[in-house]
């Protein structure tokens, strides 16, 4: 319904709902809203109520930086909403201390970091951090309404919000609109290929809004001193209120909230080779023969769709084209190469596993998906499909069309609004299939084999997923240099929306022109890609291509492979950043906002970013471009990464871009570690080359494991904490915490301090400043 329409039927409903209606009702123009009754709050608690002729309102303390704030109807009946997405309320809302008081009509509560306050006489909430800065304000003047949903016994649902005039908005999933920064524009949240609904709003101004359902929603900033959150189907308007101010503290906060990141095997964080579509088994093992006899790292292949019989999507059984599955799967694992499946959950009807769905009543109907809602129905799931694969020993699984979509007509735009799941109306549960999807595969893999660590693959996500060991792509999007453009903002607002684990297809999925997959210049567009995808959290090319291994890019392939080389010898520090996500709740692709908050500079800035704390990434994304313009964030010296030469931050500069040689800074201060040149990961571990980029004191901490299992989870690991202390020019590297069954007991550390020409590009120093022998004892290094 358009937006106006919207606001007309208000008008013409809200004067004659009786939960609109005050006990006396006031004079009003004709047509116009009466005035609600000024509220009365109370402490409770948890926090404080309030009421009003109109509405109940409270507000909870979850935290001392956390605020749940619920608002229904006067006359609606309790909520009992199921919400999958977040933790038990014990561990998600545990409280914290607070004040309450009242005077000349304000009520006001009180934590430690924040301060909320209550204007009896219209209802409006505002919340501000201590030193008195306004953080959430909704607009006076009727700021929350209810309105018949089109889900009975449901409410159509809005808040109204002022922000204010400078600050940028973030998150909110994925979308294609190119956008990285919000304000202005509108946001549909209904899932759909390319199109991810997660709806966590983040501020610059260093606080977010969780907004807490999975019913078909808009943000709406059109007017930029508005800013309206609406939803179709929900029993009451409820959301948090999160404050960081530093957004690594806002993403901890909604991790709390709703779901810890796992570890995903340490060969998950190198290069995944795919592409639409490998026919045969034996062309699957060509493939990864190939790449091995030409020492091209790489650590998965994929099998994409229609390994099955014709009519038997949904079905574990295999075509004429795979003769011996458990062969190649020992196969490719004697190679150190590992395998992923396509599984959909969108099957043929023809299938047998789909005909006993229905049978069984375990479909969503007028769909061809199960009901992930249903926990029959995700274990049928399991047991008699996914289950039955995972048996056989595949490493990974792809479950693609994760929206879900329809078959028929082939759309994946929010189809579950007018259907009905076993938890509930679509209208009110549109976005959750993902979650309830990847979460009930990850559930059984975890039961069946709790050694294995689970890696899934899925095209769309919700609240809470991270927590259930997938990584999310950018789904089908085009082979062209205006889609390039618009994964980066794409991947960063994700990031942002607390998803830690993301990545696209290196390439596009769909040619431009399906009877030219590979048309003249490609290359260029596949060789700027990879490059960016080498700086995803994973790495991984696919695409509907005639072929798609990177020797077939004959212009190019010197390039691609450097990039791969680079990308495995930056392992040691990716497989430690990925520890951070895990242990304290961390990004590892970072949009420049993240780190640099106080430099308004970096708030629109949706075409770089931060590859954890050391490297700033600057993605070529024009066609012919042999250089680009980069912004430089300010407080910090920068070297460039290929030439050791270094500029002050705050300011833009000029960085050559030949193909091969993405635009790399490094900030002073880092210790960065780099590996041996290898082909799989864990392959070698040593020596690790640490360069140490002056300027500035610097803390790095190197993170190792045995590379699978969840033995992590019982203190199986090791940590080895360095520390750079610039005016003593001194590398200080701690004593060795923790160890594993396999640890390696000594590492060969080269150190180079880097310079002009010195420890630069992504080859092995062949002169490092000092070789270090560490067998786990703490050390020092002058230099």
């Amino acid at each position: 319904m358009p937006k106006t329409n919207r606001l007309v039927s208000f008008l013409v409903c809200a004067a004659s709902l009786s939960f609109c209606a005050a006990p006396v009702r006031p004079q009003v123009p004709a047509g116009g809203v009466p005035h609600p009754s000024a509220m009365q709050a109370a402490p409770s608690p948890t926090g404080f109520t309030a009421k009003n002729n109109r509405e109940m309102l409270e507000v909870a303390v979850c935290g001392d930086a956390v605020l749940h704030i619920a608002s229904q109807p006067l006359d609606a009946p309790p909520v009992a909403e199921a919400q999958p997405w977040m933790l038990a309320k014990a561990a998600a809302c545990p409280g914290a201390h607070f004040q309450f008081s009242q005077a000349e009509g304000i009520s006001t509560l009180t934590t430690s970091r924040l301060a909320v306050t209550l204007s009896l006489r219209d209802g409006a909430l505002s919340v501000k951090a201590l030193d008195g800065t306004t953080l959430v304000r909704e607009r006076s003047g009727l700021p929350r309404t209810y309105l018949p949903s089109m889900a009975p016994g449901l409410y159509h649902i809005e808040d109204r919000f002022s922000p204010d005039s400078t600050e940028a908005l973030y998150g909110l999933g994925q979308h294609q609109n190119g956008m990285f920064n919000y304000r202005g524009s509108v946001v549909e949240l209904g899932q759909n290929n390319t199109d991810i609904a997660i709806p966590l709003l983040v501020s610059s101004k260093g606080y977010a809004l969780l907004w807490n359902t999975a019913s078909f929603s808009y943000v709406d900033n059109r007017f930029p001193l508005e800013l309206n959150l609406e939803s179709m189907a929900a029993p009451r308007i409820d959301y948090y209120v999160l404050y960081g101010p530093q957004l690594d503290s806002i993403v901890h906060l909604y991790r709390s909230l709703t779901g810890h990141v796992p570890l995903f095997p340490e060969w998950a964080y190198g290069f995944f080779q795919s592409k639409d579509r490998y026919k045969t088994q034996a062309e699957i093992l060509s493939i990864a023969a190939e790449y091995r006899a030409r020492h091209i790292p790489i650590d998965a292949i994929v099998q994409d769709w229609f390994w099955w019989k014709p009519g038997g999507k949904g079905d574990p059984v295999f075509n004429s084209g795979y003769t011996d599955l458990p062969a190649e799967l020992r196969t490719l694992h004697d190679e150190h190469v590992h395998a992923m499946i396509s599984a959909w959950a969108m099957m043929d009807t023809t299938a047998e596993n789909w005909k006993q769905i229905v049978q069984k009543g375990f479909d969503i109907p007028a769909t061809q998906v199960y009901d992930p809602s249903n926990p029959a129905a995700a274990d049928f799931f399991w047991n008699q499909f996914v289950g039955k694969l995972f048996a056989q020993g595949w490493d990974a699984f792809w479950l693609d069309s994760s929206e879900p979509e329809e078959a028929w007509p082939h759309v994946g735009d929010a189809i579950l609004r007018d259907k009905q799941l076993a938890i509930g109306p679509g209208l009110e549960y549109t976005n959750v299939f993902p979650l309830l999807h990847t979460g009930g595969v990850a559930r059984h893999w975890r039961q069946t084999n709790p050694a294995k660590r689970v890696f899934l693959l899925t095209r769309s996500a919700f609240l809470g997923q991270q927590r259930n060991g997938a990584t999310v792509w950018s789904g089908d999007v085009y082979s062209s240099w205006w889609a390039l453009r618009r994964q980066v903002p794409a991947g960063l607002n994700f990031a942002l929306s607390g998803y830690p684990y993301w990545t696209t297809d290196i390439g596009g999925y769909h040619p431009l022109n399906y009877a030219e997959t590979l048309p003249p210049g490609y290359q260029e567009l596949y060789a700027r890609w990879f490059e960016y995808g080498a700086f995803c959290p994973i790495f991984r090319t696919h695409g509907h291509r005639d072929a798609n291994e990177l020797w077939t890019y004959g212009k190019v392939f010197p390039a691609l492979l450097a990039v791969d080389r680079l990308r495995y010898r930056l392992l040691p520090y990716v497989y430690s950043l990925a520890w951070k996500v895990t242990s304290e709740d961390y990004t590892i692709q970072r949009p420049l906002v993240m780190d640099f908050r106080q430099d308004p500079a970096t708030w629109d800035v949706g075409d770089q970013f931060m590859f954890g704390p050391d490297l700033l990434v600057s993605p070529v994304l024009a066609e012919h471009a042999t250089q680009r313009t980069l912004y430089l964030p300010a407080g910090t010296r920068w070297y460039d990464f290929w030439t050791g030469a270094h500029d002050e931050g705050g300011a833009a500069v000029v960085a050559p871009a030949p193909i091969g040689r993405i635009p790399l800074d490094v900030r002073a201060g880092s210790i960065l570690p780099l590996g041996p040149v290898i082909e799989y990961a864990g392959q070698a571990n040593d020596p690790i080359e640490l360069r140490i980029y002056p300027g500035s004191d610097g803390d790095f901490t190197l993170y190792e494991d045995a590379g699978d299992s969840y033995a992590y989870e019982r203190g199986a690991h090791a940590t080895i904490p360095m520390h750079w202390n610039e005016a003593t020019r001194t590398l200080t590297i701690g004593a060795r915490q923790g160890s594993f069954p396999g640890m390696t007991p000594s590492h060969t550390f080269n150190v180079v301090i880097v310079s002009v020409d010195h420890g630069v590009g992504g080859d092995v120093t062949t002169q490092p400043d000092k070789t270090i022998l560490y067998t786990g004892a703490a050390l020092e290094a002058r230099f």
